[in-house]
């Protein structure tokens, strides 16, 4: 019988000492053989050369150690809010988390958001206050800070002696002492009323009462038990490793159920061969098995591709055994890295969308900045953007599309992000990426119903082909569709697919240059001329006539924009909503929260920076902002345009010189 199977994420604000915590539990349960230090670069899960040097994780690492019967998958995430993105994949396979909080630096705003993430998931979390050994050192005002500012339903599991120098000692708190039953008590009897019940009667229950009902609350996310200890010296990580054990809930096996599961990083192998990792939530998959993987794109519409695992790893702690050579199988609860899928990307889902355990959808706002990218160097703009793709199959949120003149548009999150894709290139691939500045991205929408086609016949010799194209609005947030009113029959297969792929990438720019979305597309008019017709027609045309239909439907420009709650004290409310109204964000309530203010407001993307960046001033440092996705809203006056790389379908003489170019272009790059 397999060994159990957890997967733990291990979550905290930059510096707090996750990946130094992740080093320490590998070490100490003979997974690596030395423990790797954040300071000197020698970490076994931040692998890569530049995550080293700047001592930040910037991808999800597994890696497994095991502990009695059970085997612990520790997903390593990043904790800088520019790989938000990272944390949101990691959170949709675990089974639960460990935050990491400093002793000295406290609870961040990063710390408050990860929390707030962790509890909307309902995720079962326990937490670790580390650098008890460092000057500053804090724990007793540190759990009032939490209650306060984190969770307020808390269980010390241990308490600290020597706070704030070399000797700090981590000293359990067993159930088995009265005082430490009681406290446990009172917090679990906030969620039971039976204990409530007993309390007031002066029955304080047994220590293995205590225990199975502080496991059941942690499981449903309702308390969340404490340990104090520090990485760097290992104190008070057994005793960590032990509430892991105790409190954290095994994901359910179901190998007979059909396969299901989500792909969460992909790494790239010698020669660049990728390799997905797999968290499986139900069945199993084997090698050479053929699996047919969903991925929901951009625009709204879900896409399959199948493909041939050709190896497959399960992660697993050494001395396991648990892959066998050609018989490679991955169970449910457990994660794999499979080879041999070479248009996987992270995201990508086997089975169903919405089955299985896994949470789905996006618990943080999508990148909303766009950056043009070119090679220092010219001619190396061809691999520019090949590497830019690469990058952009680990995370499928770094969208990439061409900008013209050789450069390639990027999506980001932040000026952080930016900086690590440039290092990653000039490493990976020795381009020297130049980024221009990043603005906003804006997107377009139809605003009525427009028509055009052109059919064959005389003045019509440049394509070879009839397409007649209907534009009209699509509900808010449900991307683009394509849909026919003319039988398959009516041309050949190839010749619809030119028109579909060219019609979807057309509205990568719509009139004002922005991408167009929530707009139903409908072909409502074809024709051709055996031999004569190629799908090369159809490709051509099929911009010319969309745009065309798009100019006669009309369409708006709008602005990105995030739904923010900012948490701040009661005394900065005021210089708070004035910031606000200064940036032009639309306040939409003020409401109290225990201590605390809360702000709601609707504030452009293009100013979100602006506003974390001003927030610790405006509130000495305490408030915390949280952001999702926003409703977009309509541009105020003269809407700004993007620079065309489509060579502009809307003018059809310089359209077809820069179809003519491109053909000559082609024709030299053959040899001909």
């Amino acid at each position: 019988m397999p060994p159990k199977t957890l997967n733990l994420g291990i979550l905290a604000h930059v510096d707090a000492g996750k990946t130094s915590l992740t080093e320490r539990l590998l070490f100490d349960h003979g997974a690596i053989a030395s423990l790797g230090s954040v300071d000197t670069g020698s970490t076994q899960t931040d692998s890569g050369d530049l995550e080293r040097e700047r001592g930040i994780t910037i991808r999800s690492a597994v890696a497994a150690f095991g502990v009695g019967d059970l085997q612990v998958n520790l997903v390593d995430t990043p904790g800088h809010p520019d790989f938000i993105a990272e944390v949101e994949r990691a959170l949709a396979v675990l089974d639960g988390a460990v935050l990491v909080l400093s002793a000295v630096e406290g609870v961040q705003a990063q710390t408050r958001v990860l929390m707030r993430s962790l509890r909307n998931l309902r995720l079962p979390t326990l937490l670790f206050v580390n650098k008890i050994d460092r000057a500053g050192a804090r724990p007793e005002g540190l759990l009032a800070d939490i209650r306060q500012k984190l969770a307020p339903h808390l269980v010390p599991m241990s308490a600290v002696r020597h706070a704030g120098t070399a000797a700090a000692r981590s000293l359990p708190r067993p159930p088995e002492r009265r005082d430490v039953r009681e406290q446990a008590a009172e917090v679990l009897a906030e969620h039971d009323d039976a204990v409530l019940a007993g309390l007031v009667e002066g029955d304080v229950p047994r220590a293995g009462e205590v225990r199975r009902l502080l496991a059941a609350q942690t499981a449903a996310g309702l308390v969340h038990p404490v340990w104090f200890g520090s990485a760097l010296t290992g104190t008070g990580v057994g005793d960590l490793v032990a509430g892991i054990t105790a409190f954290l809930p095994r994901p359910a096996a179901r190998r007979e159920a059909p396969a299901r599961g989500t792909v969460f990083a992909v790494e790239r192998a010698g020669g660049g061969e990728k390799v997905a990792l797999v968290r499986m939530f139900s069945g199993e998959v084997r090698e050479r098995e053929r699996l047919t993987f969903r991925r929901r794109e951009p625009g709204g519409a879900t896409t399959e591709f199948s493909g041939r695992v050709t190896r497959l790893d399960v992660v697993a702690a050494p001395g396991t055994g648990r892959r066998e050579a050609g018989g490679g199988r991955l169970a449910a609860g457990s994660i794999g890295r499979l080879r041999g899928l070479s248009r996987v990307r992270v995201g990508d889902r086997l089975g169903e969308h919405g089955q299985g355990n896994d949470q789905g959808g996006a618990h943080f706002a999508p990148p909303g900045l766009e950056s043009a990218v070119r090679p220092r160097q010219a001619g190396q703009e061809a691999a520019l953007h090949a590497a830019l793709a690469d990058l952009a199959d680990e995370d499928p949120l770094i969208r990439t599309r061409p900008a013209g003149n050789g450069a390639t548009s990027v999506l980001l999150y932040g000026a952080v992000q930016q900086e690590v894709i440039a290092e990653r290139i000039r490493r990976s691939h020795g381009i020297d990426p130049v980024f221009e500045k990043i603005r906003p991205v804006y997107v377009e929408r139809p605003v009525g119903v427009g028509e055009a086609s052109q059919d064959l016949g005389p003045g019509t010799d440049e394509f070879w082909a009839t397409v007649g194209l209907r534009v009209e609005p699509a509900p808010f947030g449900s991307g683009v569709a394509f849909r026919r009113q003319v039988e398959w029959g009516a041309l050949p297969r190839a010749f619809h697919r030119a028109i579909e792929e060219a019609a979807l990438r057309t509205l990568h720019q719509g009139l004002h240059g922005w991408e167009v979305t929530d707009c139903t597309v409908t072909l409502f008019r074809v024709g051709y001329l055996a031999p004569a017709s190629v799908a090369a027609d159809f490709r051509g045309l099929t911009p010319v006539i969309l745009l065309r239909a798009l100019r006669a439907a009309g369409s708006r420009v709008f602005e990105p924009c995030q739904s923010v709650e900012i948490e701040i004290p009661p005394d900065t409310l005021g210089g708070v909503v004035g910031f606000l109204a200064a940036l032009g964000a639309e306040t939409t309530g003020t409401t109290g929260r225990g201590a605390s203010w809360v702000v709601g407001a609707q504030v452009p993307t293009r100013l979100v920076q602006d506003l974390t960046a001003a927030l610790p001033g405006l509130t000495h440092g305490e408030g915390a902002l949280w952001s999702r996705g926003g409703r977009d809203r309509p541009v105020r006056g003269t809407p700004p345009r993007r620079e065309r790389f489509d060579g502009n379908p809307l003018n059809y003489e310089e359209y077809l010189r820069y179809l003519a170019d491109r053909s000559l272009s082609r024709t030299a790059a053959d040899g001909g």
